[in-house]
């Protein structure tokens, strides 16, 4: 059977059907979260360490390690990325 396929937006949310704001915070949100999560493997860290450089309860980290974005705002995920030394760029598009 032949399985029609349809060309991505480029944002897997708009994709799924998220108004176009919405999306563009879950994207972030989304590869905020991949980014700190690879920044803990890469770094060999336990997650009371990673809690640690982050100033948050290893708990939370839990969170963070099993993908839980929808208990991080937009917000704390760029406060976690200042606090191990790293800047957010913004880039905007017409």
């Amino acid at each position: 059977m032949k399985q029609k396929t349809t060309k991505s937006s480029g944002n897997v949310f708009v994709d799924l059907g998220f108004d176009a704001a919405e999306a563009v915070v879950l994207q972030m949100r989304s590869r905020l979260i991949s980014d700190l999560r690879i920044y803990i493997e890469d770094n060999g860290l336990t997650q009371a360490q990673a809690a640690e450089r982050f100033g948050i309860s290893q708990s939370r980290v839990s969170d963070l390690v099993r993908g839980k974005w929808e208990k991080f705002s937009l917000e704390m995920l760029i406060t976690l990325e200042a606090r191990i030394g790293r800047k957010i760029r913004m880039e905007l598009a017409a």
